[in-house]
C-alpha cells in the first residue's frame, strides 16, 4: 500500500487529552442516555464528529490574532479579509457574517424575502446542507434537489458525485416563473452527499442554464478548495492548473457565494458573503446590521476575520490538500 505523505507542517503546541476506562466510558453514555452529543468534550478521547471549526491554526493566523483590529466601523483586519476574499475569488462586495448559517439567513431574507415571502417559490441545487434547506423552508419556499442519481449508489464509482443532473434543473427552471426562482444554490463540495465534488465542467453547464433562464447562482462554498484539489486530481483539463487558479475560475461563473469559514477558511469560527451585484449586497446589508453586526465586522471579532484572511490563502496550498485528502484516502484504504 501506498503511503502517504507526512503533514507539511511542524506542530509547535499541544493539549494533553485524557484516557479513560472501559467502565468510566460506559458510565458516561448511560450518563448521557446514548446520545453521543451530550458528552462532554473531555470525555471524548478521538473526536471524529466534524471539523468543523475543531482543528488547529497556522503560526500565521495565529500572528493575525496578535494584530487584531476591533474598531467597530472600517477595521483594518475587514480590509485584510476583503482583500483575500477578492484576490481567490474575484468578488469586490462581501459581507462578513459569524458563521455560514448566519450568511444562508442574510442571503436568503435579501433575495427570497422574509415572514412567508417564499410560498410558491422554489430554490433548485445539489443536495442543499440542512441548514440551507432550513431557512429556504423557513420562508415557505422549497428546496428542489437536483443532484446526479449516481450520488445515491455506493456501489457505483464516480469522480464527481456532487454534480448537478442538468437535465433535472432545466426541467425546474423551464417549469416555473422566473420571479419563482429566486436563486439556485451549488454546494462545492456537496457536503449533504458525503463531501463530494462538482466538475468544473459541470459547474459551466449549471452557470449556462441559469444565465439562460436569468434565475442567479450563489456557491456553498464552505469547501471550495477540497473541491478545486479533486478538480486538479481528477479532471485531466486542470492536472496542470495551480489549486489558485482552479478556485477563480470555478468562482467566474457563479454571482456570489456563501461560506462558512470554520471549514477550508481553517478557522474557529466565522463566515462570510460576496456578491458580484452591488444592489443585492446593498439589499443584503439591511439584513447584516440587523442580524449580524456593522458591515465591517459582521459579528465577527477584528482578530478572527485576520485569521480568516490568512486562512483562506493558506487552504489553496497543493501541500496541505494532499496531505488533507490523502490522509482520509489512507484511512479508507485501511478500513
Amino acid at each position: 500500500m501506498n503511503l502517504p505523505w507526512a503533514e507539511p507542517y511542524r506542530m509547535k503546541t499541544i493539549e494533553p487529552i485524557k484516557r479513560s476506562s472501559k467502565a468510566d466510558r460506559e458510565l458516561w453514555i448511560r450518563e448521557a442516555r446514548y446520545n453521543l452529543f451530550n458528552l462532554r468534550s473531555e470525555q471524548v478521547y478521538i473526536d471524529l464528529l466534524t471539523d468543523s471549526g475543531t482543528g488547529a491554526m497556522s503560526s500565521a493566523q495565529w500572528a493575525e490574532m496578535m494584530l487584531g483590529d476591533e474598531s467597530y466601523a472600517g477595521a483594518s483586519s475587514f480590509y485584510k479579509l476583503k482583500a483575500s476574499i477578492e484576490e481567490l475569488f474575484g468578488f469586490e462586495h462581501f459581507l462578513p457574517c459569524h458563521q455560514g448559517r448566519a450568511a444562508e439567513n442574510v442571503l436568503f431574507s435579501a433575495i427570497i424575502g422574509v415572514g412567508d415571502a417564499g410560498a410558491g417559490k422554489v430554490v433548485p441545487g445539489n443536495s442543499h446542507f440542512d441548514t440551507t434547506k432550513g431557512h429556504i423552508e423557513f420562508r415557505k419556499a422549497r428546496a428542489i434537489d437536483c443532484t446526479i442519481d449516481e450520488a445515491f449508489d455506493t456501489q457505483v464509482e464516480h469522480p464527481f458525485k456532487g454534480n448537478v443532473d442538468l437535465g433535472k434543473l432545466e426541467s425546474v427552471l423551464s417549469s416555473h416563473p422566473r420571479e419563482a426562482i429566486p436563486v439556485c444554490m451549488l454546494t462545492i463540495t456537496c457536503n449533504s452527499s458525503g463531501g463530494q465534488p462538482v466538475s468544473m465542467a459541470n459547474i459551466r453547464g449549471v452557470s449556462s442554464l441559469c444565465r439562460r433562464y436569468g434565475v442567479p447562482l450563489f456557491f456553498d462554498s464552505a469547501r471550495f478548495a477540497e473541491n478545486a484539489y479533486f478538480i486538479k486530481t481528477r479532471e485531466a483539463e486542470f492536472a496542470d492548473a495551480g489549486i489558485r487558479d482552479i478556485v477563480r475560475q470555478m468562482f467566474s461563473y457563479s454571482d456570489g457565494m456563501t461560506m462558512s469559514s470554520k471549514k477550508d477558511g481553517i478557522v474557529n469560527i466565522g463566515g462570510f458573503l460576496a456578491f458580484r451585484d452591488e444592489k443585492l449586497w446593498q439589499e443584503a446589508s439591511t439584513f447584516n446590521i440587523m442580524f449580524e453586526g456593522f458591515n465591517t465586522y459582521g459579528g465577527m471579532a477584528g482578530r478572527d476575520m485576520g485569521a480568516l484572511s490568512v486562512g483562506l490563502r493558506e487552504a489553496c496550498e497543493l501541500d496541505y490538500l494532499e496531505a488533507r485528502v490523502g490522509q482520509v484516502a489512507y484511512l479508507g484504504r485501511l478500513l
